[in-house]
Formats: structure tokens, sequence, C-alpha cells
């Protein structure tokens, strides 16, 4: 009987030997891509695709939060300014009507006249409403800088322009990239993370960059947290929840600034605001000679 006869072919081992020093040796040449696989197999899990979505979805939260306060500084800045430069023009712009009603009226002594310049003479001095006798102690975040500086008898730092430097405006973006409290895995640390940014939130608000710097050096000194890796799809569905309501309502926030008189006046000059504010104190100046030289032809 041969070999063959009897079912144990010459050959089949030997075959199955190569074959298997092949896969041997596959294996081995792709070791690494063959764990890159797993890994990749690892990151489809639903749970790890749904912590990344809310990764990005917090990410994309934060730099929208970014762009709306400081939009929202810009608005408030521009308020005050144009309040403390351009306030009295106004003022003498509001009188010098009155003052010529009042001529026209002592001219014709229409009874017409007459109400218009009582009407010209009330606006100048009206009863003042609760916004205007707090117009530089309150904000949209309560007290104003300057009013919390009078109360805890610190030096008045009011912003010098509308907006503030671009090292500044950079230095904030960076502060509130790393900071923000969105990104705090536990109330202690979202609490630290709160009381920082608020300070952060003061010093750009006043284009104060020498303090931000300080803020930055503080911030990169302080404790690290641990970044707990959430896993739970019932917590990351509710966090996704929480970033879309959020991002709902900084939309609305947004929405109020942009359609605000103030944030209309800055669409003018969305490139330097700053230098709004000075066209606007030429415009109010040369009404100021022609409201004065129109005055003085009735009185002559």
């Amino acid at each position: 009987m041969t070999h063959e006869a009897a079912g144990v072919p010459t050959t089949r081992n030997d075959d199955d030997r190569q074959d298997n020093d092949r896969q041997q040796e596959q294996h081995e040449q792709q070791g690494p891509r063959g764990d890159a696989d797993a890994g990749a197999a690892a990151d489809a899990r639903p749970e790890a695709r749904l912590a990344k979505a809310v990764r990005v979805a917090e990410q994309a939260l934060i730099e929208f939060e970014i762009a709306v306060e400081t939009f929202r500084v810009e608005v408030e800045n521009f308020s005050r300014l144009h309040h403390q430069k351009l306030g009295p023009m106004y003022a003498r712009l509001d009188e010098l009507d009155a003052q010529i009603a009042e001529a026209r009226a002592a001219r014709s002594g229409d009874p017409e006249d007459l109400r218009r310049a009582q009407e010209a003479r009330a606006l100048v001095m009206p009863m003042p409403g609760i916004d205007e006798l707090f117009h530089d102690w309150l904000d949209s975040d309560g007290l104003s800088p300057e009013a919390a500086a009078m109360l805890t008898e610190q030096p008045v730092r009011p912003p010098k322009r509308v907006r503030p430097t671009e090292e500044a405006r950079k230095l904030y973006r960076e502060l509130a990239r790393s900071a923000h409290p969105d990104l705090a895995q536990d109330e202690t640390e979202r609490a630290r993370r709160d009381e920082f940014i608020t300070r952060v939130n003061a010093a750009y608000g006043r284009g104060d960059e020498a303090l931000l710097k300080e803020l930055a050096e503080e911030w990169a000194a302080g404790p690290v947290p641990p970044q707990a890796e959430l896993s739970e799809s019932e917590e990351l569905y509710a966090r996704l929840n929480w970033l879309t309501q959020r991002k709902e309502l900084l939309t609305v926030l947004a929405q109020e600034l942009e359609e605000g008189a103030i944030g209309a006046m800055l669409r003018m000059a969305p490139d330097d605001p700053d230098r709004l504010l000075d066209e606007i104190a030429e415009q109010l100046l040369g009404e100021v000679s022609q409201r004065e030289a129109e005055l003085a032809g009735l009185v002559q």
C-alpha cells in the first residue's frame, strides 16, 4: 500500500507548515497595523463616537461664546464711551434746539410755536429715569467695573477704547478656551473656573492687557485637574442636550446685541469702531455750529 493509498499524502503537512509560516510572518509584519485596526474598532463603538461628538460640540460652543462675549464687550464699551465723549455734545444740541424754539416763539407769538418751545425745553431737563440715574453703574453683568471699583474703594479704570487691542483679544481667546467652565468635570472645578473667567472677562472689558498676561501666567501655574472621560451614554446625551440649549440662549443674546441701537452703530464700522466715535463727534460739532449760527440770526 502506498502512502497515498493509506490516506496520508506526503506533501500536505509540508504545505501546511509553509502556510503557517507565511501567516505568522504576515502577522508579525502587520502587527502595528493590526493594533491600529483594533483601536479603530474601539473608536467605532457608539459611546466613543458620542464622546467625540460631545467634545466637538463643546469646542464649538466655546468658540461661539467667545465671539458673543467679545461683541458684548464692544457694545458695552461703545455705549459707555459714546456717553462719556458725546453726551455733552448731545446736551448742547438739545439746549440750542430749545433756545431756537423759544426765540421763534418770542418773535411770532404763535400758540403753536409756544407749544413747540415748551416741548423743546422739556427735553432739555426731563425727569430722570432709572437708566439715567444709574447709567454708569449697571451693565449686562450687573454692576459696571466703575461702580464695583468705587464701592470697593479701588481705582476706577474705564475702557479707553471700544475694541481692546489685538494682543488683548488674543490673550482673552486663549484663556477662554483653556479655562472655560464648560470643560470642568466636577462642580468644584467648575466653580474655580467660573471665578477665574469672571476676572478674565472684567480685565478684557477694560482692555487691560497687562492684567490678562498676569492671569495667563496664573492659569498656567495653577493645578491641572484630571480629565475624566465620559463613558455612560445617558450622560453623553444629557451633555449634548445641555450644549444645544446653551447655544440657543447664546443665539438669542447675540441677536439682541446685533439688533440693538449700539450694535447697529457698530455694524457701520466693523473694522474700526473707535474711529466711528471720532467721526460722530466731528458730525456733532458741525451740527452745534449750525445751531449756534441759526440762534444768532434769530436773536439779533
